[in-house]
């Protein structure tokens, strides 16, 4: 019976990748896809939403890929940080119940942990100053 858990399991591990797999293939392929469906401009300028400013195509390419970067260093930090928190919050958890007088040093490791996300907004931040 154990051995039929171990395999159920092993399976269930093996769809979810291939399931995530397939969602970053499309999320790739959809951001990639962009270029080639955009629109085609006779004058080789972008007019920018909400102001009167005109942007050359190749400006409008830097701030696109400017952008996912951003928001792929937010993320990215984002993603870090919630494994992070996730370890070690359930290991100062563990250690508090054994031992309560150590809560504030748990809460610096948390605390820590939470940085990746300042980081990854600092990081984006600074992108986006660059646009």
């Amino acid at each position: 019976m154990n051995r039929e858990n171990v395999k159920r399991d092993f399976k269930k591990k093996i769809r979810l990748s291939i399931l995530l797999l397939a969602s970053l293939l499309i999320i790739f392929s959809m951001v990639a896809a962009v270029g080639s469906y955009a629109e085609n401009q006779s004058d080789k300028s972008v007019e920018n939403a909400g102001s009167n400013s005109i942007m050359s195509v190749e400006q409008a390419e830097v701030a696109k890929f400017g952008l996912i970067a951003a928001a792929i260093a937010f993320g990215f930090g984002a993603i870090g940080a919630g494994i992070a928190i996730a370890n070690v919050g359930a290991a100062a958890m563990g250690a508090i119940a054994e031992k309560p007088e150590i809560a504030g040093q748990a809460l610096i490791f948390i605390a820590l942990a939470e940085g990746l996300v300042v980081f990854g907004f600092i990081t984006s931040l600074m992108i986006l100053g660059k646009i």
